[in-house]
C-alpha cells in the first residue's frame, strides 16, 4: 500500500479510509500577567513540553512519545512559534498508511487550532476541557512560543487544590465566623453550639448539650422546622437582650429529617452570612466537577448493583450520556463487571484486570460501608494502554510473591499465622467480640475462649498473641485432648535428666518452658486430668513449676490462653473440673457465637474460601448462585466455619463452571433442600443414637470404676477413640 498525501487542513486524498476534516481541539493559552480564577497557569501546567522542529522525522516523534505521556507533540517553526500538533492518532495513521520512520512529520500535523483567550474565566476553561476530544493543550506566550502543556490531569490537580482550600475555609468559617450556630437532633435536643453562639446567646455549649432547645431558647420553634421540612429565612428572634435574624433549616439525610440548625445573625452582619452560605452551596458542585473531569472512570452502585453515579470520563469512554447510565444495572453497562458482587459481599478488590471491549484495564472496586452495613460500591477504571497494564501486573505479581515469602518466614519465626484481620466477619456480634479480644490482647491476663467446635477458637488465640506485646515471643499450642494422660505432665512441664527409664540424657523442656516470653494456648482445657489441673493452677498463681523428676522449681513468664467447647460450670458442679482453676482461667471470657447465629457471615466467608481454594487448585470460581446461597443460609451448621470451609473446598473440586450451583454442593445439603423436614427428623434420630451410645459408654465406665483403658478394651475400641466419643458426647 502506498503513502497518502496529508493536506495541511488534515484531509487525505480521495480513496483513503478516513477523513480528518474535523479540527483537532487544541487549547492555546497565553502565559501573560493575567490569572485563571486566582491561580496562574504556570501553577498547574506541565512546563517545558518537548517540541518537534521543522524537518523532524517520525522516528524523532516516536522517541518523544516514548518519553512523555502527552497525547500530542507541539510542532514549532524556526523561531519556536507554534505551527501545529502531531497527535498519537496522526502518528498511528501515518504508520498504517505506509510512512517510514525517516519521513518528515511536516505534512502530518494538525493545523486547525481552537484557541482559548487568556482572559477566559476559569470555569469556561473547565467546560472547554471537558468538551475536548483530546487530553492536552499547549501553553504559549504572547509571541506564540511554546512554554508548556496543559493536560486534564493538571486541571484535576488544580481542582483538588481548590477543593482542599475550600474545605479549609469552611472549617475556619465555623470556628471564626461571627454568626451563632445552634444544631439540634430529631428529638429537638441541642447537639452543638459554636463559639460565636456562646457569646451571642450567653450560654456555654457544655452546659446545654442534650437539653431541649425550647428550654434554652424559648420560642425558637425548631421542632416545627423538622415537621414541615421547610426552610425559614430571616426570622426575627430576641435573646440575651439582642435582636437577631435567624435562618432555620432542617438537616436531611437521604430525604429523612434528622435534625435542624439555626444560624443567628446580628442585623448588621447579614451580608457576611449570605457570602458564607454561598460558599457552602458551591462545595457540592465543585466536587462533582472534579469527578466529572477526572481522567479515570468512576462509577458508583447501590447494594443491588444499580448505578447511582457515572462520571463524564467514563461516559465519554463508552460513548453514552452519563444520565442514560443512571438507574441501570452495572452489568448492562459495563461488561465483565464485578462491582455488584463487591456491593453484595463487602469484599474489596483492588488493582484487578478487567477486559472491556477487547482491551484490559486496571480496575479497583471498594465497598461503601455505612453504620457497619455495606450500602453500595464504587469502581475506578484506569485508562491505560495494554503494555502498561501488563508491566504493572508483572510488578504486582513479583511484589506479592515477595510479600508472601516474607510473611511466611515471619510466621515461621513467631509461631503464629493469624491476626484479627484474618477473622472474616460482618456480624455486629463478632465485630464487637473482635474489639473486646483486641483490647484483651494488650494485657497479660488469662483468656478463656469458649465456643462450639469449628467456630475459630484457635484463630482468636493466635490473633490475640499477634496483637499482644508478646508477639515477638513463641506461640505454643497444646491440645489437652490429644495427649495421652500418662504423658501429659512430662509434655506440659518436661522432665529432668534420668527422671525415668528411657528418658533423654539431658532431660526435656516442657511446653511451658518452650512458651517462655510468649503465649501458650491450651486447647480443649476441659479434658485435662484432675492431677494436672492442680499443677496448672500453681503455674498460673506462682509462675513456676517442677519438672518431672526435678528438684528445683522452674520460673516461667508465659501468658495462658485456654479454649473449650464444654460447659465448665457443669463440670465444676459434678466435680470434674476444679472450681479454683475455673475462676483463675475465666478472668477474661470470650464466647464465640456459632455460625447459625450469624448467617450474615456466610457469604463473606464463602468468598474468602473461594479465593483460598482458587489459589490452591488454580481454579477460577467466582461466586455461587442464589439457590445455592439460600441452601447454605438455611443449613444448621453443626460444624460451624470448619464445616462451611469443607463444603466450599468440595464444591470447588466438583464445579464445572465459574459459578457454584446446587448440584455442586454435598448430598446432605441437597437432601435438606428437597426435604425440609429431613433436618429436624435427622436431628431427632441422631440425638436418640447419641443417647444410646452415651448410656453404653457410661455403663462401661461404671463397671470399670472409671478406668478408661479397661472401658475401651471392654467396648472393643482404642483408648483414643473412646476419648473422641467422650468429647463428642460431652460425657
Amino acid at each position: 500500500m502506498g503513502k497518502r498525501e496529508y493536506r495541511p487542513n488534515g484531509e487525505v486524498k480521495p480513496g483513503g479510509r478516513f477523513n480528518t476534516t474535523l479540527p483537532y481541539v487544541l487549547f492555546s493559552i497565553s502565559t501573560g500577567k493575567g490569572t485563571v480564577s486566582h491561580v496562574r497557569m504556570k501553577d498547574f501546567m506541565t512546563p517545558e513540553a518537548s517540541t518537534l522542529n521543522p524537518g523532524d522525522t517520525l522516528r524523532r516523534a516516536v522517541e518523544l512519545f516514548r518519553r512523555t505521556r502527552l497525547d500530542g507533540i507541539p510542532a514549532v517553526d524556526g523561531q519556536g512559534c507554534l505551527v501545529g500538533l502531531l497527535t498519537r492518532t496522526n502518528l498511528f495513521d501515518a504508520l498504517l498508511e505506509g510512512y517510514g520512520l525517516d519521513d518528515p512529520v511536516d505534512d502530518l500535523l494538525t493545523r486547525k487550532v481552537v484557541t482559548v483567550d487568556l482572559d477566559m474565566p476559569y470555569q469556561t476553561v473547565v467546560r472547554e476541557v471537558k468538551k475536548s476530544p483530546v487530553g492536552m493543550g499547549v501553553v504559549v506566550d504572547e509571541n506564540n512560543r511554546v512554554r508548556g502543556a496543559l493536560t486534564k490531569v493538571d486541571m484535576i490537580m488544580a481542582l483538588f487544590r481548590e477543593s482542599d482550600l475550600l474545605n479549609a475555609r469552611l472549617r475556619a468559617v465555623y470556628q471564626a465566623m461571627h454568626n451563632g450556630l445552634v444544631s439540634v437532633d430529631n428529638q429537638g435536643c441541642i447537639t452543638m453550639l459554636n463559639p460565636a453562639a456562646e457569646v451571642l446567646l450567653g450560654v456555654q455549649e457544655k452546659e446545654v448539650l442534650g437539653c431541649p432547645v425550647e428550654k434554652v431558647l424559648p420560642g425558637l420553634n425548631l421542632s416545627n422546622i423538622m415537621v414541615t421540612g421547610q426552610v425559614e429565612v430571616s426570622k426575627k428572634y430576641e435573646a440575651a437582650g439582642r435582636a437577631f435574624l435567624v435562618n432555620c433549616t432542617p438537616v436531611l439525610d437521604g430525604g429523612n429529617t434528622v435534625g435542624a440548625m439555626a444560624i443567628f445573625q446580628d442585623l448588621t452582619e447579614l451580608e457576611q452570612v449570605a457570602a458564607e452560605l454561598e460558599s457552602v452551596r458551591t462545595l457540592q458542585h465543585t466536587l462533582r466537577t472534579v469527578l466529572d473531569i477526572a481522567y479515570d472512570g468512576i462509577v458508583v452502585v447501590d447494594k443491588e448493583g444499580y448505578i447511582t453515579f457515572f462520571n463524564q470520563s467514563l461516559a465519554d469512554f463508552f460513548g453514552l450520556a452519563a444520565r442514560d447510565a443512571i438507574g441501570r444495572h452495572v452489568t448492562d453497562v459495563l461488561e465483565n463487571s464485578r462491582l455488584h458482587i463487591v456491593a453484595r459481599t463487602g469484599v474489596p478488590e483492588t488493582a484487578q484486570l478487567q477486559q472491556v471491549g477487547g482491551s484490559y484495564y486496571v480496575v479497583s472496586r471498594l465497598p461503601i460501608v455505612e453504620n457497619g452495613r455495606v450500602v453500595g460500591a464504587v469502581g475506578k477504571i484506569m485508562f491505560r494502554n495494554l503494555e502498561e497494564i501488563r508491566e504493572l501486573a508483572r510488578r504486582m505479581d513479583n511484589l506479592e510473591s515477595q510479600l508472601s515469602f516474607y510473611r511466611e518466614e515471619l510466621q515461621k519465626n513467631s509461631g503464629s499465622r493469624f491476626t484479627f484481620d484474618s477473622i472474616i466477619t460482618v456480624s455486629p456480634a463478632m465485630v464487637k467480640l473482635k474489639g473486646e479480644a483486641l483490647q484483651a490482647a494488650r494485657g497479660i491476663s488469662t483468656v478463656l475462649i469458649r465456643g462450639a467446635s469449628g467456630t475459630g477458637k484457635e484463630l482468636f488465640a493466635q490473633a490475640i498473641h499477634t496483637a499482644s506485646p508478646r508477639r515477638e515471643g513463641p506461640f505454643v499450642k497444646v491440645n489437652c485432648a490429644a495427649i495421652p494422660e500418662h504423658l501429659m505432665e512430662s509434655e506440659f512441664f518436661g522432665y529432668a535428666p534420668g527422671a525415668f527409664t528411657g528418658a533423654m540424657r539431658g532431660g526435656k523442656p516442657g511446653r511451658f518452658e518452650l512458651a517462655h516470653g510468649g503465649t501458650i494456648f491450651l486447647d480443649e482445657i476441659g479434658d485435662m486430668s484432675p492431677g494436672l489441673q492442680a499443677k496448672l493452677l500453681r503455674v498460673l498463681q506462682d509462675r513456676e513449676f517442677d519438672r518431672v523428676g526435678g528438684t528445683h522449681p522452674v520460673q516461667v513468664d508465659v501468658r495462658v490462653v485456654a479454649a473449650t467447647n464444654r460447659e465448665l460450670e457443669e463440670m465444676v458442679a459434678r466435680g470434674d473440673f476444679r472450681e479454683d482453676l475455673f475462676y483463675r482461667l475465666n478472668v477474661i471470657a470470650l464466647a464465640i457465637p456459632p455460625l447459625r447465629e450469624r448467617p450474615e457471615d456466610i457469604l463473606p466467608l464463602v468468598h474468602y474460601f473461594l479465593r483460598k481454594y482458587n489459589n490452591i487448585f488454580g481454579a477460577r470460581v467466582t461466586d455461587l448462585d442464589h439457590e445455592a446461597l439460600e441452601i447454605l443460609k438455611a443449613h444448621h451448621w453443626p460444624g460451624n466455619v470448619r464445616e462451611l470451609e469443607n463444603v466450599i473446598e468440595r464444591a470447588v473440586n466438583f464445579v464445572t463452571g465459574s459459578i457454584i450451583r446446587v448440584k455442586d454442593l454435598p448430598a446432605y445439603l441437597r437432601r435438606e433442600k428437597s426435604d425440609p423436614g429431613r433436618r429436624a427428623g435427622g436431628s431427632n434420630y441422631r440425638a436418640r443414637l447419641d443417647d444410646v451410645e452415651r448410656e453404653i459408654i457410661q455403663a462401661a465406665l461404671k463397671s470399670t470404676r472409671g478406668n478408661k483403658t479397661q472401658a475401651a478394651r471392654m467396648l472393643g475400641i482404642s483408648r483414643s477413640r473412646l476419648y473422641v466419643k467422650l468429647k463428642k458426647l460431652d460425657s
